[in-house]
């Protein structure tokens, strides 16, 4: 157990340095202008190990390899388009942090909206249907004497306290 708690603590600790120490990517071109166009590049893509976070910001193995290969294509006077095309045809338009609106990204830009709005209609079903098997049932007689003794019995309970 207590090594456990230690392996957690660790865990926990190692991922708030890596987090302090996390920035940029560093620079690997020679040229200026080669990472100025790097950078602009990759910004534009999604890391597609971290997937929250750039291509331009990830430190991923990944990620790195992917930086290289733009910077190959650059220097082989590839445009910046050309380079995106190649991008997306060999990992598909969810590479891209801004995908085009087209039919097979059509669940990339509305998908979360139509969840929303279905989780929203199955929470007023199931809402309405809760209303509607609850019902109020008056208390038979013999239930209404048995809660009248019941507060009978804790009155006298707290009178005696």
């Amino acid at each position: 157990m207590r090594q456990l708690v230690i392996a957690l603590l660790l865990a926990l600790l190692g991922g708030s340095f890596n987090a302090v120490y996390a920035g940029e990517a560093q620079p690997l071109a020679e040229n200026p202008a080669t990472e100025k166009r790097l950078i602009a590049i990759s910004t534009e893509l999604r890391c597609l190990v971290c997937q929250n976070e750039s291509l331009a910001g990830s430190h991923a193995e990944l990620a790195n390899d992917l930086r290289r290969e733009i910077r190959t294509l650059i220097d082989a006077g590839k445009s910046d388009d050309e380079i995106m095309e190649f991008m997306v045809s060999r990992y598909g338009d969810f590479v891209r942090y801004r995908p085009p609106l087209k039919g097979t990204t059509l669940l990339l830009w509305f998908g979360p909206g139509v969840l929303l709005v279905l989780g929203f209609a199955a929470l007023l079903r199931y809402l309405r249907r809760r209303d509607r098997a609850i019902t109020d049932a008056p208390l038979s007689a013999a239930e209404h004497h048995q809660a009248e003794a019941l507060l009978r019995d804790n009155d006298s309970r707290q009178g005696r306290s």
